[in-house]
C-alpha cells in the first residue's frame, strides 16, 4: 500500500489569518468576492475553507486568460490591445469589476507572473511579483509583492496568503482605502 498523502488545505500558516478575516467580515456582515490570476483558485480555495464561509463568500472568478477576463470582468478588445501585464491599476480593475457584478462589501484582486519563465517579454514582468488590490464602495488598496522566487507553485501559495494579508489589513483598518482610482484605470483595466 502506498503511503497516504498529506492533503491538508489551506497551508497552516494561513489558519490564523482566515479565522481573523472570517471574524471581521462577519462582525460588520460584510460579503466578499475574488479576482485572481496566478493564484488559480487559491484565495478562494483558502476562504471557502473556513467553516460558515457562506456568509460572507460570494464567489470568485479565476481571470487567468483574457478569454476569462473578457467573459467575466468585462474586458473589451480595446483592454487587450492596452494590456500591459499585471500592473496595480489592471488588478483595481477586475476586482472593481467583479464586485458589481457580485455586489459584495469588498472584492481581492490578484496579478502576477509565478515563474519559472515569463513569456511576454513586451511586458515589464518580474518571475516572483505580484500586485494585488482589495476594493470596496469606498475606495480601494493595492499592494505589490515581490518574492524572489521563480518557483511557481511556492509563488502561488506566497501570493495567495499576501493577498489575504491585504485584506485583513484592510479590515482592521491598518491599510487606508484610497478614495479615488488610480491614474489611468477605469472599471475594466
Amino acid at each position: 500500500m502506498e503511503p497516504i498523502e498529506d492533503y491538508s488545505f489551506p497551508p497552516a500558516s494561513f489558519k490564523p489569518l482566515l479565522t481573523e478575516i472570517s471574524g471581521l467580515l462577519g462582525s460588520t456582515s460584510s460579503t466578499l468576492a475574488v479576482a485572481e490570476t496566478t493564484t488559480g483558485g487559491l484565495v478562494s480555495a483558502a476562504l471557502l475553507s473556513v467553516s460558515g464561509a457562506s456568509k460572507f463568500f460570494v464567489g470568485g472568478a479565476t481571470l487567468y486568460s483574457i478569454k476569462s477576463r473578457k467573459t467575466w470582468a468585462g474586458w473589451t478588445d480595446e483592454n487587450v490591445v492596452g494590456y500591459k501585464g499585471p500592473t496595480p491599476e489592471l488588478v483595481t480593475g477586475l476586482a472593481v469589476s467583479v464586485r458589481e457584478q457580485m455586489d459584495t462589501t469588498y472584492c481581492i484582486g490578484e496579478s502576477g507572473a509565478t515563474g519559472p519563465t515569463v513569456v511576454r517579454p513586451t511586458f515589464v514582468q518580474v518571475a516572483g511579483r505580484t500586485c494585488i488590490a482589495v476594493v470596496s464602495r469606498d475606495g480601494f488598496a493595492t499592494r505589490v509583492v515581490d518574492t524572489g522566487l521563480e518557483d511557481r507553485e511556492k509563488n502561488m501559495v506566497a501570493f495567495a496568503k499576501a493577498s489575504l494579508e491585504l485584506l485583513r489589513d484592510v479590515l482592521t483598518g491598518e491599510v487606508k482605502l484610497e478614495q479615488r482610482q488610480p491614474e489611468g484605470s477605469s472599471n475594466k483595466l
